[in-house]
């Protein structure tokens, strides 16, 4: 996980991988989430903490990093593309969030170094 504070030690943003299953199959796959506080959106800052999670999930071996985004986060899907993701496709009514289910855009980045054979 990486955490981004501001000049007064408070957190403003946070990246970070997990597995993204348990069989052994999908070895080399990560799941990314990200999140930046209101307070620091649009300064670049989502971008820089990205780039620091991609190094990071390629120093470790991964070759694949992904993650669903809700369709009408079109803020988070363009710093996705920004950072070389592609959208694979939309998962239909995946999150119910306040009550309403709603649709996730996939996104992918391959690392080339990385590739399984």
């Amino acid at each position: 996980m990486l955490v981004m504070v501001d000049e007064t030690d408070q957190v403003v943003g946070w990246a970070g991988l997990s597995s993204y299953r348990a069989r052994a199959c999908y070895d080399g796959i990560a799941d990314f989430s990200i999140y930046l506080d209101r307070s620091v959106r649009g300064q670049g800052l989502g971008k820089q903490l990205l780039q620091a999670l991609l190094k990071e999930a390629e120093a470790r071996g991964f070759w694949k990093v992904l993650s669903r985004i809700f369709t009408f986060n079109h803020s988070s899907l363009a710093l996705c593309e920004a950072c070389g993701f592609r959208q694979v496709g939309v998962y239909e009514k995946h999150a119910c969030l306040e009550g309403r289910w709603l649709d996730c855009a996939i996104v992918e980045r391959l690392f080339a170094n990385n590739q399984p054979t």
